[in-house]
């Protein structure tokens, strides 16, 4: 019944955070000075030279492009190996790479980046265009660690439930160009800018696809405590345990900090973030005649857990008589995760496990429905952006004499909605300003009691 309602959703978080359209009201060129919002950048004799990377960085490239013209003298950005043929570009290199577990591409990327930021001389500009997923688009790892041994750390991190800024700290500290060591390598610039979307809970730059132009708070002994509290210490490589002893004894230059000089002259900017996007949703959802309300952008801990706290608020609402004259959608974003303990799996995402909890806690209620999707359109290890879930669903698999219980714990949320209905898929977006969920309560005339 509401299907299509579920896709004008997604459209319209898609469409407010598209690069695309957010830079050109962002930024603009007047003959040879660049401005960001409100400040003032002139080039004189000098040239933009464009490094970046992400999942939203291709389409910040792109719109670079057309406002600044003649200005670039050429640039570099990686992306996810699957999307570049959607962009051509013309000054700026398109590099193909790994996501979420970094590859070839991403050793390749990085080098050529540090190879930029290393020409830039006095009179000229970087300009830096980060996006989540930058973190294994670009790397460049510190001796003796290998490729092969920061897959082997990323997947135990992404697989061990800890969060985005955790996982940051780690990485930063076993590469040569996050945390702040990229914008060391581009000292010699005249200026040094860095446009951010951000997909990070709290929206804090350093944690921003590691932050490579931003200073970092944290140190070796940081990344060491991580690995200890996920009980990773004695399973990452020796190579990755080499580097953090050294980095701890002071044998490896910790990641600049605040007062490194360099940062005098080094701005950061977030153009676009999920706070934005949700706004910007309460105002789609108003003029459709529901009560929106934005509960957090920092939705985070186990996808399962999240899905039945939501569905717990919802029946609480729509129970005691909290419904005011309207229908009401409760707004959130975050980085909700799914730790994989077991060695056997199906197929699915943060996301979709979200939905198939808060689904499975309600029972399908026809009073409930929600909605969860990634911005950037791969939720997951799978082609969908997310799912919703709803009345219909569940009336989907009862007919079929099926339980969501087991698909939760299999991790095989993307199997439940393929077979019941609920799948959103996208294709990649352009975009990446973390999940986005909507938990809609309907009034019972609208929704059929």
């Amino acid at each position: 019944m509401y299907e299509e309602f579920y896709r004008e959703i997604v459209n319209a978080a898609i469409k407010v955070s598209d690069p695309e359209k957010i830079l050109p009201l962002r930024i603009r060129r007047v003959n040879n000075c660049l401005y960001i919002d409100d400040r003032r950048i002139c080039i004189d004799d000098g040239k933009i030279y464009v490094v970046g990377a992400g999942k939203a960085s291709g389409k910040m490239a792109l719109a670079v492009e057309k406002i600044l013209g003649d200005l670039i003298e050429k640039g570099v950005v990686a992306i996810p190996y699957y999307m570049s043929s959607l962009y051509k570009l013309k000054k700026i290199q398109l590099v193909e790479a790994g996501h979420p577990i970094p590859n070839e591409g991403s050793i390749e990327a990085a080098e050529k980046i540090l190879d930029i930021a290393g020409e830039v001389g006095e009179k000229d500009v970087l300009l830096s265009l980060i996006s989540g997923g930058g973190s294994a688009l670009m790397e460049k790892p510190i001796q003796p660690i290998t490729l092969d041994d920061l897959k082997i750390t990323n997947k135990l991190l992404l697989e061990s439930g800890a969060d985005i800024r955790e996982i940051n700290i780690v990485r930063k500290h076993l590469s040569e160009i996050k945390g702040g060591r990229l914008a060391v390598k581009a000292s010699k610039a005249k200026y040094i800018v860095s446009l951010m979307i951000s997909d990070v809970p709290g929206d804090n730059p350093e944690f921003i696809a590691s932050g490579p132009t931003v200073p970092d708070s944290s140190t070796y002994l940081d990344a060491k405590n991580v690995l200890e509290r996920y009980d990773l210490w004695d399973k990452v490589p020796e190579s990755v345990r080499i580097v953090i002893k050294k980095g701890i004894r002071g044998e490896i230059d910790e990641t600049p900090k605040h007062e490194h000089p360099v940062f005098r002259k080094t701005f950061n900017k977030i153009i676009a973030s999920n706070y934005a996007v949700l706004r910007k949703l309460s105002e789609y959802f108003r003029d459709k005649g529901y009560t929106p309300y934005i509960l957090t952008t920092r939705l985070e801990g186990e996808s399962s857990e999240a899905g039945k706290v939501l569905a717990s608020i919802a029946m609480d609402i729509s129970d005691r008589g909290l419904l005011d004259q309207k229908p009401i959608v409760l707004l959130l974003g975050g980085e909700p995760n799914v730790s994989l303990k077991e060695q056997r799996y199906g197929k699915g995402g943060r996301c979709q496990e979200l939905v198939l909890s808060f689904l499975a806690t309600t029972r399908g209620r026809r009073d409930l429905s929600i909605i969860a999707f990634d911005t950037d359109g791969v939720d997951g290890f799978s082609d969908a952006a997310g799912a919703y879930g709803d009345y219909e669903v569940w009336e989907n698999m009862s007919k079929n004499r099926d339980s969501p219980w087991g698909y939760l714990r299999e991790h095989n949320s993307y199997e439940f909605f393929r077979k019941y209905n609920g799948l959103i898929i996208t294709g990649p977006t352009g975009t990446n300003v973390n999940i986005v969920v909507a938990v809609i309560i309907h009034k019972p005339e609208s929704s059929g009691q």
